[in-house]
């Protein structure tokens, strides 16, 4: 049986598989991570599979309906996002025209969380996926390839003579190592020079070593609607050896990025990693989503192990905000970690948000000090982006702060995203206005600046990622954002 996956068409670039999708000013351009997965698995089930990333190589829609009408599958399956849902159930539709014996369903994180609404949108989706999808579209293929019944398929919703039928949850995958490596469903499939993290050396290879997050931020998008907050890992052994696959495979490849919520969950997991890695001798640059609390033996052993940075999520400078979206640290354990981080030499990207309950102008100033007096590698200011299914989406929608629930004005006519909430006391623009203005701020002072210079003559393997990720940023970085009215 011949199964479609499809990441597509939108906006060129338009990194769809982000935590907050969007084409984004530092060029940066997510792994279609999750779909690879399921490319993965059903492969290795012995299933036909054709798989397209249409922002990164460039598709356009008739491309792609060319593609699709001459492969002929008989299950398609679309990636989604909140911003871009209406233009992918658009694209549903037209494929459904031209393979109209094809099952079509969706993916992603905004039909999970509407799952009812989505389906409504275009007749011709045959189905959505909720949360966790890997085996629920092999389950599904089994179904399909043996004219079964749609009702036993756990995790699906789907069209039943005028109804919609919504199916029990599939559980989460607990053992992790049955999947297919992702980084193979990438070299038979995609292109890694397309893909851009300007936390990461450049070109790299994107995986996960766990899936879920136990923290609840509110604001977090993919354990709330995708991957949960029961915290599975693969084995040690098991992503070592992925890493030595990439580096057999990918020679051009100078770096690994864990996209796991957050990596360092276990302190001593990491330290067998690390352990691992240096006693296998994989030589590669890598680096991870953190959060602060690790500490200083750690971070050794890590960057013993070829770890080069970080990606922390800090977020605010205001403690009261902070507990409000229940981050669960405190501001003094920022500075120890980020002390603690320079002491093992590691560079950190700081996340940094404006818009959360309660913010006013003196805790955005709060944030923006707190950046200056932390002083990452690098930075980014975003005023909140908020999604179906989390708690800051429900809390804004109840207060009424969500100032337009049209999906597609989650961005701007560009792509880039877009301004959505308000708070008790700033409007959008006010938001938008006070981050563009920090990313300057930090970004323009002269020490700031000549500390780079220094970094590439020091150490020019970061001259590629720095440029490139200039290449874009500069031009938002002087000229300011968009902000699309609403």
């Amino acid at each position: 049986m011949k199964i479609f996956l499809l990441n597509p068409p939108f906006h060129k670039k338009f990194s769809r598989p982000q935590r907050s999708p969007a084409v984004t000013k530092s060029g940066t351009l997510y792994f279609p991570m999750w779909q690879s997965f399921a490319a993965g698995l059903l492969e290795k089930n012995n299933y036909e599979v054709d798989f397209v990333d249409a922002p990164a190589d460039g598709y356009s829609l008739d491309e792609i309906l060319l593609r699709a009408q001459a492969f002929q599958p008989r299950l398609i399956v679309l990636d989604t996002s909140t911003p871009s849902i209406y233009n992918d159930a658009a694209v549903a539709g037209q494929l459904k025209d031209v393979c109209p014996s094809s099952f079509l369903i969706l993916t992603g994180t905004h039909v999970s969380a509407l799952p009812e609404e989505s389906l409504l949108l275009n007749e011709k989706i045959d189905a959505v996926a909720r949360y966790e999808y890997d085996y629920t579209l092999l389950d599904l293929a089994r179904t399909l390839e043996k004219n079964g019944d749609l009702s036993n398929v756990a995790g699906i919703s789907f069209r039943d003579r005028g109804k919609i039928i919504h199916n029990p949850q599939r559980p989460f995958i607990e053992n992790l190592d049955e999947l297919p490596f992702v980084s193979a469903v990438y070299k038979k499939f995609l292109k890694i020079e397309n893909y851009f993290n300007p936390n990461a050396l450049y070109p790299m290879v994107t995986i996960t070593t766990s899936r879920g997050c136990p923290f609840k931020c509110t604001f977090c998008v993919y354990p709330q609607t995708l991957m949960g907050n029961h915290y599975r890992m693969r084995s040690v052994q098991n992503v070592v050896a992925e890493m030595e696959y990439i580096t057999e495979n990918f020679p051009q490849a100078k770096a690994v990025f864990f996209e796991d919520d957050t990596l360092t969950v276990n302190k001593e997991r990491c330290l067998e990693l690390s352990e691992s890695i240096i006693k296998k001798g994989i030589k590669i640059s890598w680096t991870a989503n953190a959060r602060v609390g690790l500490d200083l033996e750690t971070m050794k052993k890590m960057k013993e192990a070829g770890c080069r940075s970080f990606c922390v999520g800090f977020e605010s400078g205001s403690q009261g905000i902070l507990d409000g979206m229940k981050k669960n640290i405190k501001l003094e354990k920022m500075h120890e970690f980020m002390k603690t981080a320079k002491k093992a030499g590691l560079l950190i990207h700081g996340c940094f948000m404006a818009g959360l309950p309660g913010e006013t102008e003196e805790t955005m100033k709060q944030t923006l000090e707190l950046a200056k007096r932390l002083n990452p590698d690098t930075v980014q200011f975003y005023p909140v982006m908020v999604y179906p299914g989390t708690v800051a989406y429900d809390w804004y929608r109840q207060k009424g702060f969500l100032i337009t629930e049209d999906f597609s004005k989650w961005l701007t006519p560009a792509g880039l995203h877009n301004t959505v909430v308000k708070t008790e006391n700033l409007q959008p623009e006010a938001l938008v206005r006070f981050c563009d203005n920090a990313r300057r701020e930090f970004y323009l002072r002269p020490g700031y600046l000549f500390y780079k210079m220094g970094q590439m003559i020091a150490h020019p393997r970061e001259i590629k990622r720095t440029l490139k990720s200039l290449k874009t940023f500069t031009k938002y970085l002087l000229k300011g954002s968009d902000i699309q009215s609403t």
